[in-house]
């Protein structure tokens, strides 16, 4: 297990959030593309879907380079019940290993994976999810939390 990077970044409301905010509960950290995409929409939906399983096991928190506006109006619009962080430098990000090379059209450029962190009461990550798929992933979080907490 090793430390999870520490943070200090803004939500879609402004307030500010860090790792030691979460310090005694479980982190289900996720890092994604972009606010209003087909894949990022279905698994922010997902998410809050779940919440109400999830939120007994841990808090969960979104991460990407979009702006605290750009979060507020995709939370907005889709009635999303936890967390958005901006990371607009991508450091927190590149933190985390998930600032990579990808390819669209031909094209190469860097960008967010959409990869997920599972964080301990104590800030170390127990579980690393790299490349996931959008639609069923937080069915897959909900049974890896309930094994690592028992």
């Amino acid at each position: 297990m090793k430390d999870a990077p520490d943070f200090n970044l803004q939500d879609q409301n402004g307030e500010y959030h860090s790792l030691k905010d979460y310090r005694g509960k479980w982190l289900v950290l996720y890092f994604y593309p972009k606010d209003d995409t087909p894949g990022c929409t279905k698994e922010a939906c997902n998410f809050r879907d779940a919440r109400a399983d999830i939120e007994q096991l841990a808090a969960v928190v979104g991460i990407s380079k979009d702006s605290v506006s750009s979060h507020k109006k995709f939370s907005d619009k889709y009635h999303l019940n936890f967390t958005l962080l901006s990371d607009p430098s991508h450091e927190v990000i590149e933190a985390y290993d998930s600032w990579k090379p990808k390819k669209f059209m031909g094209k190469e450029y860097l960008g967010t994976n959409r990869n997920t962190f599972i964080i301990n009461p104590d800030g170390k990550i127990v579980k690393e999810f790299i490349g996931v798929d959008s639609k069923d992933h937080a069915e897959e979080i909900i049974s890896d939390l309930k094994s690592l907490q028992s």
